[in-house]
């Protein structure tokens, strides 16, 4: 069974930009157009058949510092395109290729505009 993660952002409309401008997720389900709408402050995105769930309904008290992982097969790549971006990187810190960590993984990590943590990783050889 597919495990599919909440994120809890600030701001709806800037986390969808953040997640599919600089991260490539795609929108699949776009935010209730109407701000009186529940549905106002929630959208899903996808990349490679994940979901990620965006929720800003606890942007007045809600816990941040979630954490994601995203396990990928073309890290360097990715790392690549997203430091292209203006993406600054926390893992390594200051960093613009991925590391190589004695767990067995070769990742990148930063965070979002929210202070979520998101990673990306490779099992190594």
């Amino acid at each position: 069974m597919p495990i599919e993660p909440w994120m809890n952002c600030r701001d709806i409309q800037t986390a969808i930009e953040f997640y599919t401008q600089v991260l490539d997720f795609e929108l699949a389900v776009a935010p209730h157009p109407n701000p009186e709408n529940f549905d106002s402050r929630h959208a899903v995105l996808s990349r490679d058949g994940d979901v990620l769930h965006l929720d800003s309904h606890a942007r007045d008290n809600g816990v941040f510092g979630t954490q994601i992982y995203v396990r990928v097969s073309n890290v360097d790549e990715l790392c690549e395109r997203f430091v292209a971006k203006g993406l600054e990187l926390t893992v390594p810190t200051g960093g613009t290729t991925p590391v190589d960590q004695t767990w067995g993984m070769r990742e990148i990590g930063f965070r979002d505009p929210d202070g979520n943590r998101v990673s990306f990783g490779q099992p190594i050889g």
